[in-house]
């Protein structure tokens, strides 16, 4: 492996890097203590809905560099509502979470054609989105809060102490069934890399040389094996982590591996290129905002499952974390580059800057500065190799 080649994979592979050595740096600085079981629990569960907001964060990026300011609003809303029709109306719990994806979706759509079909800058309309969606929220609360108590609901998505996959058995003093599951998952990987090279090299395609795919393959098992091992020692799979890979996989494939994935790039790469080759690129940015309102409603779910309650002030600030790790993560700001791998790697990194910070108790202001300065960070990083790719 040349020079050239090796340059090549750290620049790949930059913020998997950066990731690694943070971590380092934080277990060096807390003992420990941010390796320990109950710790990589705790960023799972506290960053659940940071995944799934950045995955739909990223098409809305992808169009253009557009942005969503108003999850974070539109969270509160749906958690908001929900809340007040399981505990103040008594609705049943499968008929409140249909009308809490409804309205989610019917949000993201209402803002979509705001934006696909009049063309009002998107920065607009969810701005005004941010601001009337936190509003309706303290009216939909009377600015109250309102705790939850349906058990189903709360273990469903992953909120309280319970809410983990049951440990059918045990092995070592080790939850059987994460250790299954985790060894499921690298055997799957395996299988997929096996037929996706062969699939390649059948059809012509230019494909990596052998060893880089066995390194990285061994590499992503080794730190799934080791990441399930965390998990067996504490409580085993957390509910909230299943939602989270369910969407991962889902957006995963549908931006890798579909013709509708591949116009939300194609939208960023060059819009008028896009609509000349027939493609309708209004429907684009309609589906990619109307996703955006599916999504947030399912983080909203899992916001007030985790907090077994809802309030005004829930939600502030998530837009920002899930910008914030599409753009650390590798999407461009000039839209049209990025994948969901690289977004959760993204707000893993987020996360453990977060947690790291917590356990040495550094004050929050000051990490809301080096979350800011990891953020611009990145996107000087993409600014300045876009200008070299010239």
């Amino acid at each position: 492996m040349n020079k050239n080649n090796i340059l090549q994979m750290v620049k790949k592979y930059t913020m998997i890097i950066v990731l690694v050595l943070v971590t380092l740096f934080f277990a060096w600085q807390t003992g420990g203590k941010i390796l320990l079981p109950q710790n990589v629990n705790n960023l799972i569960l506290q960053n659940a809905y940071v995944f799934v907001l950045a995955t739909g964060m990223l098409l809305c990026i992808l169009t253009g560099g557009n942005i969503d300011l108003s999850v974070g609003s539109v969270v509160c809303f749906v958690g908001a509502v929900g809340a007040t029709l399981m505990e103040s109306k008594n609705m049943n719990v499968g008929l409140a979470i249909a009308v809490m994806v409804l309205i989610g979706i019917a949000i993201g759509a209402w803002q979509g054609a705001w934006i696909a079909f009049v063309r009002v800058p998107p920065f607009i309309v969810t701005l005004a989105g941010m601001l009337v969606f936190r509003g309706l929220s303290n009216v939909v609360l009377n600015g109250q809060t309102v705790s939850l108590t349906s058990e189903a609901f709360v273990k469903l998505f992953g909120g309280g102490a319970d809410c983990y996959v049951p440990e059918l058995f045990n092995i070592g003093g080790l939850n059987g069934a994460c250790l299954v599951a985790g060894i499921a998952v690298c055997i799957i990987y395996i299988f997929v890399q096996i037929k996706d090279r062969a699939s390649r090299m059948k059809k012509g395609y230019e494909t990596e040389s052998l060893t880089k795919t066995i390194i990285r393959t061994v590499l992503i098992c080794l730190v799934v094996i080791a990441f399930t091992i965390k998990l067996s020692q504490h409580k085993g799979i957390p509910t909230a982590l299943i939602w989270v890979a369910v969407v991962i996989l889902i957006y995963g494939y549908i931006t890798a591996n579909t013709t509708t994935g591949r116009y939300f790039y194609a939208v960023g790469g060059n819009e008028k290129a896009t609509k000349l080759s027939g493609i309708n690129t209004n429907k684009v940015y309609f589906l990619a905002y109307t996703n955006m309102g599916l999504l947030s409603a399912l983080a909203g779910m899992l916001t007030i499952a985790r907090m077994t309650s809802a309030q005004p002030t829930y939600g502030q600030n998530y837009e920002m974390d899930a910008i914030g790790s599409c753009f650390i993560g590798g999407a461009s700001a000039y839209g049209g580059t990025g994948t969901v791998p690289g977004v959760i790697v993204g707000a893993l990194l987020m996360g453990v800057i977060n947690l790291g910070m917590s356990i040495m108790g550094v004050d929050a202001n000051y990490q809301k500065v080096v979350k800011g300065l990891v953020l611009l960070g990145a996107v000087i990083f993409d600014v300045v190799n876009k200008k070299n790719d010239r």
